[in-house]
């Protein structure tokens, strides 16, 4: 089969209107998509995602921008039902979405734990569902997780706890969906400069992973960049669509298994 291209595709985005689901859709808009659904999860998000719904509009892009909790059910079928109505078909879809808790085991509550599961597992589980029923045949789905799934520390058991079950999610989707010719693999980064990451880390802590990983010497800060996932996602929608059912981990040597 020859290899796959972005022209005249559509994708859908969760987490697509900041940081690292922002990039991903200049670069899929710039590599030939011309329809980006971009899912923000809550009012607080809207201006980053109309502002970078505005961005792909002037690239000659159309955007729809869709709101809601992904970890309700119902939100992510409306999510690719309105991509399908607008667009007429989903062709990509890319998870960026999630949440970390850092805390000692002992701290967790029950509240962290349902609200850690509900973003990264049930609602990863969900998108996922949703774009196999409604994509096209020869699509594209990939999960971003983390990196800590390789990893043995203290305090982060239920941030990568709660990305495990993707990759489990994500075997039996490529499983099930590759008779129709869809990719299903997620990525791994290490930590990433975003504001995702600093929220709930100490200065130490971030001076510790700045320095961790074997290449952090040729990263900006010593962490891994956006910069570095973007390009990774669009190979693997297009060009890369033979790889499936994978979780690949780059994070410049940060964890391995």
């Amino acid at each position: 089969m020859s290899a796959r291209t972005l022209k005249n595709k559509v994708a859908v985005i969760a987490g697509g209107g900041k940081n690292l689901g922002a990039l991903i859709a200049h670069q899929l808009v710039d590599a030939g998509a011309r329809g980006i659904a971009i899912h923000y999860n809550s009012s607080g998000s809207r201006a980053d995602a109309e502002k970078t719904a505005a961005e792909l509009q002037a690239k000659g892009a159309q955007v729809l921008l869709v709101q809601g909790d992904l970890a309700v059910v119902d939100n992510n079928v409306r999510l690719f039902d309105q991509a399908v109505q607008q667009f007429g078909q989903v062709d990509v879809a890319v998870n960026t979405a999630g949440v970390v808790i850092k805390k000692p085991i002992l701290e967790v509550t029950e509240a962290d734990y349902d609200r850690s599961f509900d973003a990264n597992a049930k609602a990863a589980f969900f998108f996922m569902q949703q774009a196999g029923r409604t994509m096209a045949e020869g699509g594209s789905i990939v999960t971003i997780v983390s990196s800590l799934l390789a990893a043995y520390t203290s305090d982060y058991a239920v941030y990568p706890g709660s990305k495990a079950p993707v990759e489990h999610y994500t075997r039996a989707a490529s499983k099930e969906f590759g008779a129709r010719g869809i990719s299903v693999n997620a990525i791994g980064p290490g930590p990433m400069d975003t504001p995702f990451f600093y929220g709930q880390e100490s200065k130490e802590s971030t001076a510790y992973h700045s320095s961790a990983a074997a290449l952090s010497k040729f990263s900006k800060k010593g962490l891994t960049d956006i910069e570095d996932i973007a390009p990774i996602v669009r190979f693997l929608v297009t060009e890369g669509w033979w790889i499936t059912g994978q979780t690949i981990f780059a994070n410049g040597g940060y964890t391995t298994r």
